[in-house]
Order: structure tokens, then C-alpha cells, then sequence
């Protein structure tokens, strides 16, 4: 005796048996434009020539924890000069350049400036950090050239005061036999009241 299922209940039963669909990718990708903007967008990073971000894990979704990393967090946002000298030290002992340009300013800077800026640091990386620490320096007011001014004794003889800078210094070994210490200058900056690093070169 034959057993003949209607044409839905064998659909169902066919269905059921299939492999379930893979989950589609999630509708919105998170980037981080060329210029450092965040985009949200429903297209593939790529395809705006940004950097993919990977979005935080949904809470209760299981395999979905961090695994532990023996390194900190980066720090977005140095709010006083110790938390900007930790995080120059964490990217120093994560030898990772990248790292350090977060640190940074780049606004300002031409294409080949910030590319030569970077692969200078990818160098400076390299290198072990002997030590580093804060020194102000005066600098000529902004807008001024020091070779431009009158001659002393004419009528427009006064200079704009000089501004002071916080610097942090930092002192890497020599890739050279010389055994003196390299030193690299970085500018403080508090901008959008954080502290960054601006090249002081």
C-alpha cells in the first residue's frame, strides 16, 4: 500500500530537511573614512576605500567573547599628560607605529607628509625606548618669521611674545655604533580637550 502526501505536506517536510540559510551579513558596515571620519554605510568598506571596524559583540551571543589579550586597551582620548605618556608607552611596547599615529594630529598635513610622518614612526618603532619625558620650549608666535622683523629702534620693533610648548621627548637607541641615544621631539596638544602629539620637527 502506497502512502501518497499531499504536494504542501511533502514542500514542508523538504524544507525542513534543508540546510538553514547563512545568516546574510549585517545590513549596516561600520568604516573609518580616509580622513578619519566614522561612516555607516550599507555598502562594503571597501568598495569607499575605508578601513572595516568591527562591530562590538551582541551580549548572550555565545563564542562570541574577546579572547583576553596580555596587552591594554589602547587609550582613545589622553585627557592629562600621564595617560598620553601610558599610551606612547603601550604603543612602544606593542611595537606598533600604528598605534602611536593614533596619538597624533594629522590635520594640516599633505599626502606625502603624513605617509614620510608614518613610515618615520614605523622606524622610530623599531628601535627600543630608553626613556621619555616632558620639556617646554619656546616658540615664535604663530604667524610670525623671526628674519622679517625691523631692525631694533624703528617704529614697529615689537615682537609678538613668544608661546611656550610642552613637548614630550623621547630617547631610542642609536641604529648607528655610536651608543648615544636618538631624540625625537613630539608637540602636546590639547585639542577637543584631549592631548595629542603633534611632530615638532
Amino acid at each position: 500500500m502506497r502512502l501518497l502526501l499531499p504536494a504542501s505536506s511533502l514542500l514542508l517536510f523538504l524544507c525542513l530537511w534543508l540546510p538553514p540559510p547563512a545568516a546574510a551579513q549585517a545590513g549596516v558596515h561600520r568604516c573609518i573614512g580616509q580622513d578619519g571620519t566614522p561612516l555607516f554605510t550599507d555598502q562594503p568598506c571597501a568598495a569607499l576605500q575605508a578601513t572595516p571596524v568591527q562591530a562590538p559583540p551582541k551580549p548572550g551571543v555565545p563564542g562570541s567573547q574577546q579572547p583576553a589579550t596580555s596587552l591594554p586597551p589602547p587609550i582613545l582620548c589622553a585627557g592629562t599628560v600621564a595617560e598620553l605618556r601610558q599610551s606612547v608607552a603601550d604603543a612602544f611596547a606593542a611595537r606598533d607605529p600604528n598605534r602611536l599615529a593614533g596619538l597624533m594630529l594629522w590635520g594640516g598635513y599633505g599626502r606625502s607628509a603624513a605617509v614620510s610622518d608614518i613610515r618615520a614612526l614605523g622606524v622610530l618603532m623599531q628601535r627600543p625606548l630608553l626613556d621619555f619625558g616632558e620639556e617646554t620650549a619656546e616658540r615664535p608666535a604663530p604667524g610670525t618669521d623671526p628674519d622679517a622683523w625691523p631692525i631694533p629702534g624703528t617704529e614697529h620693533a615689537d615682537r609678538p611674545p613668544p608661546t611656550t610648548e610642552h613637548q614630550l621627548v623621547l630617547h631610542t637607541a642609536s641604529d648607528d655604533a655610536s651608543g648615544a641615544p636618538r631624540e625625537t621631539r613630539f608637540a602636546i596638544v590639547r585639542r577637543s580637550g584631549c592631548l595629542w602629539l603633534r611632530s615638532a620637527d
